[in-house]
């Protein structure tokens, strides 16, 4: 998994400080899981609500889709600097200012107003971007031998967190009065509270921050470690002149790109062919909890394949079945067509972040993929909600951008099967 420290040597100040964190295991734990809790919540609450949201502030299906595709956005561009703000202050200083931020993002995006409505997505979206590429660093960095349980137990959390938000977000609505806003906002109340939770690591560690030495690889290194590092992979080139490091990376967009078009407009589709806004919220939640088993499970057996094809077609295709029955059936197949594109989505997530380390030859190499794989592919991920939207604005149904979503997934087919090959970056 990334680490977005790899380039810091410890002084024996900074040990001290670690294992003063690492004595006080429950709070940490408590700490990890709120925080994972917070890392979808912010964007699942949005989708069951869209309708809603349009409708106040006028919205065309276009620029609805941009609720969701500035916070996607701002995924990529935050991973530009969250390894840099890492480096520099520590990573539980950084986490925490995350989750205040997030907190302040969710508050600011229910403002009346579409330039808040947008200016807190960019917010949240940045705060989120930290999350994402600083925690799964943490957990390798302080549980080196438990990485990968910890790692299904932050999976996990993220997912649970999605799931109680996208279930919670119609009802809560109906308990504020049909107050949208209230319904977003109070999520904001689950930030903070990750964020009191994570105080006591940030002083307990306070004394880590400063008395770090950089390796002399680091010292020209970009803040997002990437084109001026060459001192990554076996032949001593950057990653972003490999081409299988590109082969993963545009995995990793192409996923993040049909998962993100659903969390935008799943409850949509099928409000749109006549089901209720509740039952939709509840099957949008069911969508997202299955994910567990899949990324649960496919990480697992990609570690012990020598190439992961077989698992690339697996997922790609349990993910082009479940997209195929949302165009034919969308709602008497609607439960069945959730489940297997939560079995995909949740297996293709985790095999794109598996793929970065079986693909490394290193940690730093990892890290610096990482940077990569996650910067292009939330970029390349906040086109597909805004393009799903101004499709189906244009044409008046979901038929033409859910084909062309079926398209994405034979590029990713294609693209996967190359990120595949037992080969390192």
């Amino acid at each position: 998994m990334p680490d977005a420290e790899a380039d810091v040597r410890p002084s024996p100040q900074g040990l001290a400080a670690r294992r003063a964190l690492l004595a006080h295991p429950v709070v940490l734990l408590v700490g990890i899981v709120l925080a994972s809790v917070n890392m979808r919540a912010a964007l699942a609450s949005v989708s069951p609500l869209v309708g809603e949201i349009s409708d106040s502030f006028g919205l065309s299906s276009t620029a609805s889709s941009l609720v969701t595709s500035v916070p996607v956005l701002f995924l990529g561009l935050g991973a530009l600097v969250a390894p840099w703000l890492a480096r520099r202050f520590g990573s539980e200083p950084v986490l925490l200012f995350a989750l205040l931020l997030l907190a302040v993002g969710i508050v600011v995006r229910v403002a009346p107003s579409a330039v808040a409505l947008y200016g807190g997505g960019v917010l949240v979206g940045t705060a989120i971007a930290l999350l994402n590429v600083l925690m799964p660093g943490l957990i390798k960095r302080d549980f080196p031998d438990k990485a990968a349980s910890m790692t299904s137990v932050y999976t996990g959390a993220m997912i649970a967190g999605a799931t109680l938000v996208a279930a919670s977000s119609v009802p809560l609505e109906k308990a504020f009065g049909g107050s949208w806003e209230a319904s977003l906002a109070v999520w904001s109340l689950l930030a903070v509270l990750a964020a009191v939770a994570w105080l006591p690591q940030v002083l307990i560690a306070r004394g880590r921050t400063g008395h770090e030495v950089r390796t002399g690889a680091s010292a020209g290194a970009s803040p997002s470690g990437a084109a001026q590092d060459t001192t990554s992979g076996a032949a001593g080139r950057s990653v972003w002149r490999s081409a299988l490091a590109w082969q993963v990376t545009l995995f990793m967009g192409l996923q993040s790109l049909w998962s993100y078009v659903l969390i935008a407009w799943m409850p949509t589709i099928f409000t749109d062919h006549g089901m209720s806004r509740s039952t939709a919220g509840v099957i949008f939640a069911f969508n997202n909890l299955i994910q567990v088993a899949g990324a649960f499970a496919v990480p697992l057996l990609a570690g012990r394949m020598r190439s992961q094809r077989p698992l690339i077609v697996l997922v790609t295709s349990l993910v082009a079945a479940g997209y195929a029955g949302l165009m034919i059936a969308p709602v008497s197949g609607a439960w069945l067509w959730s489940g297997v594109l939560g079995i995909g989505q949740g297996g293709a997530v985790g095999l794109a972040l598996t793929l970065i380390v079986l693909r490394s030859g290193d940690a730093r190499t990892a890290a610096r993929l990482s940077g990569m794989a996650q910067t292009v592919g939330y970029l390349l991920a906040a086109a597909g909600p805004l393009a799903a939207g101004a499709v189906h604005q244009a044409t008046g149904g979901w038929t033409v951008p859910i084909a062309l979503v079926l398209g994405v997934c034979a590029a990713a087919l294609t693209v996967g099967l190359f990120a595949a090959r037992d080969r390192t970056v």
